[in-house]
């Protein structure tokens, strides 16, 4: 079954490929789909599960109303997940953006259930030496989400992280998977805004707990987000922690931009999968 029940929630999952567990986990307002321009490669080598994070896409709430979203609520649901398709064995985690903070909070918190995770660029803007003007500029946001609507926010935050990451394509423009995934996200981009940026971008994480779990963590960015804010938190993250920091190809928005050469760098950095011990 596509549904995991979960407190509160089902979750909905998709498990493809062959080898060991890689969960790979979206940014905000993302869900399984947005991984299928990566799936042909890593499922060579990993076997791959990929989910809609409760309160987006086809995954569900119970009770159905939109609520706020909290990093531990998604990190928790990302090790049920585990436990569910990888009882007893740690697995590799890939996060991206909101999906890297995911990620960070569940290695924290469950050790034993990573093997290894690359967190791509986490907004956790928080740990910024500026993090009072950086959640500023996600007030900014909010405001004018709330004032003048999703278009203005939109333009205001791509312009804030330079460029970084691509606007959604049009669906017209789509074959009928990824017409029906931009479909989603777009439905998808409100909920991030009203109920999920402001608390991730706040997150904070737990450095004493990363830093027993650094041989398993790799903080990475984007090539193209140097100098930019998207780039900032996992270098100061890798900084602090003393485990370096992996450049991958493309901005913000890599994996979907540049995908061939983004899934090369992520199976180089995490090993080659199935034949890694």
């Amino acid at each position: 079954m596509p549904f995991l029940r979960v407190p509160g929630a089902e979750l909905y999952h998709e498990v493809s490929g062959r080898g060991p567990v890689l969960l790979l986990l979206p940014g905000g307002g993302g869900d399984a789909a947005v991984f299928d321009v990566l799936a042909g490669p890593l499922a060579e080598r990993f076997t791959l599960v990929t989910l809609d994070p409760r309160g987006y896409s086809r995954s569900r709430l119970d009770p159905p109303e939109p609520v706020g979203q909290r990093v531990e609520v998604q990190s928790d649901d990302a090790r049920r997940l585990l436990d569910a398709v990888s009882p007893g064995r740690p697995a590799y985690v890939f996060g991206g953006s909101s999906g890297a903070i995911v990620g960070l909070d569940l290695l924290a918190r469950y050790p034993s259930r990573v093997r290894r995770l690359v967190a791509h660029e986490p907004p956790c803007f928080a740990v910024l030496p500026d993090a009072d003007a950086q959640l500023a500029f996600v007030e900014e946001v909010y405001r004018l989400f709330r004032t003048r609507g999703l278009g203005a926010a939109s333009e205001r935050f791509l312009a804030g992280i330079g460029g970084t990451m691509k606007a959604l394509l049009d669906p017209a423009s789509l074959p009928p998977r990824a017409a029906a995934m931009m479909s989603r996200l777009m439905a998808n981009a409100p909920l991030m805004m009203e109920h999920e940026l402001r608390s991730f971008t706040a997150y904070r994480p737990d450095l004493a707990a990363l830093a027993a779990a650094g041989d398993r963590l790799v903080l990475a960015a984007g090539r193209g987000s140097r100098g930019q804010l998207p780039y900032r938190p996992a270098a100061v993250l890798a900084e602090r922690l003393g485990v370096g920091l992996v450049e991958f190809p493309g901005a913000h928005s890599g994996f979907t931009d540049e995908p061939a050469a983004f899934a090369d760098r992520l199976i180089d950095v995490l090993g080659g999968g199935a034949g890694v011990g």
